[in-house]
């Protein structure tokens, strides 16, 4: 017996954005409406009609957009099998909580089937399938009346779901007078603890403090030992990689990569900064206010053509136009993992004592540091202008992406890799002392 517990085939979903009229959205009045409803026969006439004619497949869906539709999903196909987290990644309208509704059968879809076997717990958004007159005693019945639980198993379950969302004080109060954190509190207890086969948990727990949050990811780990199955919508990618075993990344619709979580997410990172040519390009500028413009850039190691090494030198060269005079302005750089974790900061004035006293015309910056040390891997570069604890000229903005070369920095033939010994080097020496 298969132990696939969702697939997912050629799924899609369309949404109706507005009447389009003459280049602009119209509201609909009843008229409107009633008047539509009477010429729908005929119009249902004259496209059978025209099928005929050209010999068109009727359930031949086109995914081309027009003024009135939009494509949310677009043939998504996968499966899912039984005890995996698999986490769904991807920007604001990417598709990721309509996929999520479709599994749940909150609404159908457009084209495509997904087939689910077992029974599903979803936390699709802050109160969803609460009644706000209700208590979170009430809520949580009904909840599991939802989920097809009996009340004597909400019964055996409902301290351990009040004890979890750690509302016992409010547990017989109206939820209209829960904030939010608190509905995602009573919300996820009741997703989680009523044993549900698949639990879908979308971009909720960003609502809720921090310890709250590491109680929901134990949950959600706990609930895959047990051999059910996660569907984990977040832009939080450090919760992504450490709960998923799988990842999903959704892009305009579509799954544009399915596979592991380090992979996925690296990518995902990088499809919003532009890689790295050793020189960019200055017809256009790369950063812009009324004052300044980067107009180009380069990252390199010893020279010009060689990238920068674990322990060698690492130039960074700025290119900036000034647009009117400025006084003493500050070049700063930040470096930092693909990850969002800031390793390095540094700024031309104060911390590197280099003050340029009035920028105008063009001027070119130059970073130099002596021995980088840091592992061979990606890493992220941005930059920005001050002028120092006064006006920003330039906000700090990542820029690039950039490759360090690994390389045999403690000289015993081991090539330091980011993704096996972290991101820094350091000399260093041992020593050893026999304490009898």
């Amino acid at each position: 017996m298969s132990n696939v517990v969702i697939r997912v085939e050629n799924l899609s979903k369309r949404y109706r954005i507005g009447q389009y009229i003459g280049g602009q959205y119209q509201h609909r009045t009843l008229r409107d409406v009633l008047t539509d409803a009477m010429h729908a026969p005929f119009r249902r006439l004259r496209a059978r009609s025209k099928q005929r004619v050209v010999g068109s497949n009727p359930t031949t869906m086109s995914h081309q957009p027009s003024a009135d539709f939009i494509w949310a999903l677009k043939d998504v196909s996968f499966e899912v099998k039984q005890g995996e987290v698999v986490g769904i990644i991807g920007r604001n309208g990417a598709g990721k909580t309509t996929l999520l509704k479709l599994l749940s059968r909150i609404t159908e879809p457009t084209g495509g089937r997904a087939m689910i076997k077992g029974r599903i717990g979803s936390l699709l958004g802050v109160g969803t399938g609460f009644h706000a007159e209700l208590t979170g005693r009430e809520n949580i019945y009904l909840s599991g009346a939802i989920l097809g639980m009996t009340k004597k198993e909400v019964d055996r379950k409902f301290d351990e779901i009040v004890a979890f969302a750690g509302l016992e004080k409010f547990i017989d109060t109206p939820v209209k007078r829960y904030s939010s954190g608190m509905v995602v509190r009573v919300g996820f207890a009741v997703a989680a603890h009523l044993e549900p086969e698949i639990l879908l948990v979308d971009e909720v727990l960003a609502v809720g403090d921090v310890v709250f949050q590491k109680k929901c990811l134990g949950k959600m780990q706990n609930v895959s030992k047990e051999g059910r199955t996660v569907l984990f919508v977040s832009h939080n990618l450090g919760q992504i990689r450490r709960l998923c075993e799988r990842v999903m990344l959704l892009t305009d619709g579509s799954v544009q990569r399915d596979g592991d979580p380090g992979v996925v997410v690296d990518e995902y990172i990088l499809s919003g900064i532009s890689s790295l040519s050793n020189k960019q390009t200055e017809s256009d500028n790369i950063l812009e206010s009324d004052v300044v413009a980067l107009k180009s850039f380069s990252v390199y190691g010893e020279k010009a053509d060689v990238h920068p090494r674990t322990g060698k030198p690492l130039n960074i060269e700025l290119l900036f136009e000034f647009k009117k005079p400025v006084n003493n302005p500050g070049v700063r750089v930040f470096v930092r993992t693909l990850q969002g974790v800031d390793l390095m900061y540094l700024a031309s004035t104060p911390l590197g004592g280099t003050v340029l006293e009035k920028g105008e015309g063009i001027v070119r910056f130059r970073l130099t540091i002596e021995e980088l040390m840091l592992t061979g891997g990606q890493y992220i570069l941005g930059v920005g202008m001050n002028r120092p604890l006064r006006a920003k000229y330039l906000t700090l903005t990542e820029i690039c992406q950039f490759e360090v070369q690994p390389d045999d920095y403690y000289s015993v033939g081991i090539y330091l890799l980011n993704t096996k010994v972290g991101v820094m080097a350091a000399k260093h020496k041992w020593s050893f002392e026999r304490v009898d």
